[in-house]
């Protein structure tokens, strides 16, 4: 007879075996800080113009060397559920404003530090959790009187230039000027009169070799390949897009065709040829210049497009064809057939050229009606190129925030010091224990001066009170100086260093509301995790995705 264990009572019992459940101030809520904490704190480093690097191999053994805290958090693979809520809201602040990652995380990290301690001293979670969102309304409230600058014209170039400046600087520090310029370029040229714009017609190719300074725009796509036949240059090109092969047709039945003589195989073959030959004249008829196939290009095509003087380039991805058609203004056309006036696209120019050693076709638009930009990166490594591309991705993103709202709060840990005063000082007026969660909200948005300091190589706790005293005295967009000596203090608008309005306001709202839902779960349930292997994700569906 086996022996029956039986289970402990409570609610443990009520679950599977194997399941775990956590409960109570000790093993959930300082449990859930502690990671927090933890996690908060290895990006720590990473943040602001002299944040360290982070080297980090993922499952798929690709190798990343970077700081930028959305493409650390992605690839780390976080599986504590607390520490999850955070990195969800890190991803939304990804996608709002593009920008401010790290800057969710920590101080996500720093309210759940500050609010550990006054747990300890007697006060509830759902006390410090309510502290937190009256601050946050008192921050939301405030955020909007701390603007010093606004953009009012998108097209000009040394506004935006200024604009996208800071956003580089973190990620790019020492090349800000020069990325901030050729982004700003890009952006602009391509920036539509009536709809929004899109972030994803600011194409990237990178290609090695050669240093950062020799990157440039071109207005139109870039493909790193080579053309199929011999015609290598057209201007004012029609273009033909296919998405199938261009080949001799296949039927869709099997047939069978019985040949007796050498006379009826020459007539066969000669039939392939004559049909192919029409189809090839039908297009040139047409005007056509140019043809992109998404598919393989026959050899008999070949002959026939070169005969034509049509060139031929072959374009795999339909991600890639569909950009392209967005670029010349056709129509994608399913099956090999003459496409119609309105379904033929239009280029300037399409040539190949060599950049390095690399062979690219260049679809240029001369006109400023493109709507397609591609920025050339060039570099030494594949890595420093990556880490230049998240740069880029940033910058464009907050180009788009701008364009939502052109306003701009003083960056270099100014605009957080100031609110943390005006919050302090309204925590004062406040009855109640939430006081205390008020104040600790406060402390909570002073970490990022120190931060940016201490990477910086100066004494944290002294350029926080420097800042605090002129602050005091009315100098409100007084920020840390990074290029100064110790504990140096600058004036952040007029040292052009300027945090978007948009990326601190969603970033505030993002952390406090991560934190207060941390704070709020007193309770940890986890099932028994299902056997067998995992099921295979989904693979990148864009070449240009990381795979």
């Amino acid at each position: 007879m086996a022996l029956h264990v039986p289970k402990a009572p409570g609610f443990a019992q009520m679950l599977k075996d194997g399941a775990r459940h956590f409960s109570g101030l000790e093993e959930a809520i300082f449990r859930n800080i502690g990671a927090c904490k933890e996690f908060s704190n290895t990006l720590k480093t990473a943040y602001g113009p002299q944040g360290r690097n982070k080297m980090v191999i993922n499952h798929l053994e690709k190798l990343y060397v970077t700081n930028d805290a959305a493409t650390i958090i992605r690839e780390l693979e976080i599986e504590h559920p607390a520490a999850k809520l955070i990195v969800l809201a890190s991803q939304m602040q990804e996608q709002e404003a593009g920008d401010g990652t790290n800057w969710v995380v920590m101080f996500a990290g720093s309210l759940l530090e500050s609010a550990e301690e006054i747990i300890k001293m007697g006060l509830t979670p759902t006390d410090v959790a309510q502290g937190y969102q009256m601050a946050l309304e008192k921050a939301i409230e405030e955020l909007p009187k701390l603007t010093c600058w606004e953009i009012k014209d998108f097209t000009n170039l040394d506004d935006v230039t200024k604009a996208l400046k800071t956003s580089l600087m973190s990620k790019q520090y020492g090349n800000e000027d020069f990325l901030a310029n050729l982004v700003a370029k890009a952006c602009i040229s391509i920036l539509p009169e009536k709809t929004t714009f899109n972030v994803d017609s600011v194409r990237i190719c990178k290609i090695s070799g050669s240093s950062l300074y020799n990157s440039q725009v071109v207005q139109g796509m870039v493909f790193q390949r080579n053309v199929e036949g011999t015609i290598n240059k057209v201007e004012k090109a029609k273009v033909a897009v296919y998405s199938c092969p261009f080949d001799v047709s296949t039927t869709e039945t099997k047939g069978t065709v019985l040949i007796n003589n050498a006379e009826e195989l020459k007539n066969f073959s000669r039939g392939e040829e004559n049909r192919m030959e029409n189809d090839v004249k039908a297009l040139a008829d047409a005007g056509v210049t140019v043809v992109a196939a998404g598919g393989k290009i026959g050899d008999m095509a070949l002959h026939y497009l070169n005969k034509y003087k049509i060139m031929a380039v072959r374009i795999p991805s339909k991600w890639e064809t569909r950009r392209l058609c967005r670029t010349v203004g056709a129509t994608i056309l399913p099956k090999f057939v003459c496409p119609t006036p309105e379904e033929i696209g239009y280029c300037d120019k399409v040539f190949v050229d060599e950049v390095g050693d690399t062979s690219v076709i260049i679809f240029r638009q001369e006109g400023k009606d493109s709507r397609i930009a591609t920025i050339v990166i060039r570099g030494a490594t594949s890595n420093y190129m990556d880490d230049i591309e998240r740069a880029v991705d940033d910058a464009v993103n907050t180009f788009k925030a701008i364009t939502r709202d052109g306003r701009f709060v003083a960056g270099a840990g100014s605009v957080e010091v100031e609110l943390s005063r005006r919050i302090e000082q309204f925590s004062t007026q406040c009855p109640g224990l939430e006081q205390y969660a008020i104040k600790k909200y406060a402390e909570a948005l002073t970490i990022f001066p120190k931060v940016l300091a201490e990477n910086c190589g100066a004494p944290g706790q002294e350029t926080l009170s420097n800042l605090i005293s002129a602050h005091e005295s009315g100098k409100e967009n007084t920020g840390f100086d990074c290029l100064g000596e110790g504990a140096a203090i600058v004036d952040a608008k007029e040292a052009s260093v300027l945090d978007s309005f948009l990326t601190k306001f969603w970033a505030i709202k993002y952390a406090t509301s991560a934190a207060c839902q941390i704070l709020c779960v007193d309770e940890i349930i986890m099932a028994k995790r299902a056997g067998g292997p995992k099921p295979r994700g989904m693979g990148p569906q864009d070449p240009e995705d990381d795979e």
